[in-house]
C-alpha cells in the first residue's frame, strides 16, 4: 500500500511539473506571439501632429536604402521591427521606386504592403511663366525624379524630340503651362511623352481649325503667342495685340516686335530698345526679317494661345506702351499716329530716366 501511495504521489508531482512546463511554454509562446503581432500589426509610425509623410524612393534603390530613408525621416518608432517585417515579406526582392504617402500610426505590415504594391501618391506638377528651356528644366527637375540636366539634355537632342514633331528651337512649345498629376519617378523621356499626350489633347479639333483658318500650325501659333505674352501681361489686351501682329503678317509687314530683340540679345530686363539693338544679326530679329521667328521666345501661356486663336478683329497696325506705365498699350492705324504715341512714350521714359 505504501509503495502504491508513493507511486501516486510521484505521478501527481510529474503531472504538476508537466502542467507547469506547459504553462511556461504557453507564456513564452504567448510572449513571442505578442511580440510578433506588435512587430507586424502594431503602429510603428509616429509623425507627431502631422497626419501624413511623403517618402521618395529613388529608382534602383535596395531595401537598405529604403531603411535609411525612413531612418532619416525620423518617423519610425522601431526601425529594427520594420526591417524584420521587410525581410519576412521579401520586400528587398522588388523595391519599387516612387513617391509614397505614409499615414500616421500605420503598422509595419500595412507600410510594407504599400511599398510592395507600388501604389504611389501622384505629384501635382505645375509650370508656367517660363522663358527659357534651361529655366523650364530647372522647374521640372524640382518636382520629379529626373534632374534638370537630364531633362535639358534630352530636350536639346534633336533625335529625341523629332518623333514629336519638334526641334530644339521649338520644343518649348510642346509644354502647355498648367497643373498635371504625374508620378514622381519619371524619366526625362517619360515626362516628355506624358506632356506630348497633353499637347495632343490641348490641340483639339476646335483649336486646330482656328489655327488652320489663320494659315498657321500649332507651333507658329505658340510662337506668336509667346510674343504676345511678352508684350503684355494684361489678359484683356492680349487678343488686341495678337490682332495687330496678325494684321502685319497678313500684309507682309515685318513684326518689329521688341520682345524678339530682347530674346536675341538674351536680356529680358531691357526696357528701352534702341537702334543699336535692332542691328543684331539674329533670325529672331523681327526688325530685320519678315514673318515669325524660328520658334517661341518663351513658353506661351494658354491665355496667349487663346488670344491668337480668338484675336480681336481691327485695323490697327501699330502699338506702343502707354506713357502712363500702367501695363497697357496705345494702338494706331497709321505710322503718323503711331509716331506721335511713341514720342509721348519716349518722353515719359526720359522723364523717369529710363535709358536702357
Amino acid at each position: 500500500m505504501i509503495n502504491l501511495f508513493r507511486l501516486e504521489e510521484l505521478q501527481s508531482k510529474k503531472l504538476k511539473y508537466a502542467l507547469y512546463a506547459i504553462f511556461i511554454l504557453f507564456v513564452v509562446a504567448g510572449t513571442v506571439l505578442i511580440k510578433y503581432y506588435r512587430n507586424i500589426f502594431s503602429s510603428n509610425i509616429d509623425l507627431g501632429e502631422k497626419t501624413e509623410l511623403f517618402i521618395h524612393i529613388p529608382s534602383g534603390a535596395d531595401m537598405e536604402t529604403v531603411i535609411h530613408i525612413f531612418e532619416e525621416s525620423k518617423s519610425v518608432v522601431n526601425l529594427a521591427s520594420l526591417k524584420w517585417v521587410m525581410e519576412k515579406k521579401h520586400y528587398g526582392e522588388s523595391v519599387k521606386a516612387g513617391r509614397y504617402r505614409i499615414e500616421n500610426r500605420i503598422s509595419n505590415n500595412d507600410l510594407v504592403n504599400l511599398l510592395r504594391s507600388g501604389h504611389q501618391a501622384p505629384v501635382n506638377l505645375t509650370f508656367n511663366n517660363t522663358r527659357t528651356l534651361e529655366e523650364f528644366a530647372g522647374k521640372i527637375g524640382k518636382q520629379i525624379e529626373a534632374d534638370s540636366l537630364s531633362i535639358l539634355n534630352f530636350l536639346k537632342d534633336e533625335a529625341n524630340i523629332k518623333p514629336y514633331g519638334f526641334k530644339p528651337e521649338t520644343v518649348i512649345g510642346l509644354f502647355i503651362p498648367n497643373s498635371y498629376q504625374v508620378y514622381w519617378n519619371m524619366t526625362a523621356k517619360s515626362f516628355t511623352e506624358r506632356m506630348y499626350q497633353e499637347y495632343v489633347k490641348f490641340w483639339n479639333v476646335d483649336r486646330m481649325k482656328k489655327a488652320s483658318d489663320l494659315n498657321l500650325n500649332p507651333i507658329q501659333i505658340s510662337t506668336l503667342a509667346s510674343i504676345v505674352d511678352e508684350e503684355t501681361t494684361k489678359n484683356d489686351e492680349k487678343a488686341r495685340v495678337a490682332g495687330v501682329y496678325l494684321n502685319r503678317l497678313k500684309r507682309g509687314i515685318k513684326l518689329d516686335a521688341d520682345p524678339t530683340l530682347k530674346f536675341a540679345w538674351g536680356d529680358f530686363s531691357m526696357r528701352r530698345v534702341l537702334n543699336k539693338h535692332k542691328a543684331i544679326k539674329s533670325p529672331y530679329n523681327t526688325y530685320k526679317y519678315a514673318g515669325l521667328p524660328p520658334g517661341p521666345i518663351r513658353q506661351a501661356s494658354i491665355a496667349g494661345i487663346e488670344a491668337v486663336l480668338n484675336f480681336e478683329k481691327h485695323k490697327y497696325i501699330y502699338f506702343c506702351a502707354s506713357p502712363e506705365f500702367n501695363g497697357y498699350h496705345v494702338f494706331a492705324r497709321s505710322l503718323r499716329e503711331h509716331n506721335k504715341n511713341a514720342e509721348k512714350y519716349q518722353r515719359a521714359l526720359n522723364k523717369e530716366r529710363i535709358f536702357r
